[in-house]
């Protein structure tokens, strides 16, 4: 039986099952392997204090998500991949409110994140960074 999104430890097993897709995935695992080399501990580490701080509102994350996304090269296609193993991610181990809103939370990501990417790159002149 599943259940919600209440502990670290659930917050970690999110992490860590989505991860080990994105790695093996043939879209994203190249693009984020070749960002975070030989760094995935630290990925991880950062990836659950933000969730941990969205989710659990507990004030552990302290940065700007943004930011190291904008060097990468995505597109929508990215996004629609990272949204889909995200939630099948998600629905394989959760279901409850906070399950939900971790899934809005990342389609409100993706879709504010594609609009700042486009925006850089205008700014830019790039079609692609």
């Amino acid at each position: 039986m599943k259940k919600d999104i209440e502990t670290l430890e659930d917050i970690q097993l999110m992490v860590n099952r989505f991860y080990e897709v994105v790695r093996k995935d043939e879209l994203l695992g190249p693009i984020f392997d070749n960002i975070i080399q030989d760094r995935w501990p630290l990925h991880l580490e950062k990836m659950y204090r933000f969730w941990q701080t969205i989710l659990l509102d507990e004030r552990t994350y302290q940065g700007t998500p943004f930011a190291p996304h904008a060097v990468m090269p995505l597109e929508l296609p990215h996004f629609e991949r990272w949204l889909d193993l995200f939630q099948t991610t998600l629905t394989e181990h959760y279901e409850g409110i906070k399950a939900n809103e971790a899934l809005w939370r990342a389609e409100k990501m993706a879709e504010m994140f594609l609009i700042k990417l486009e925006h850089y790159r205008k700014i830019k002149g790039n079609a692609i960074i």
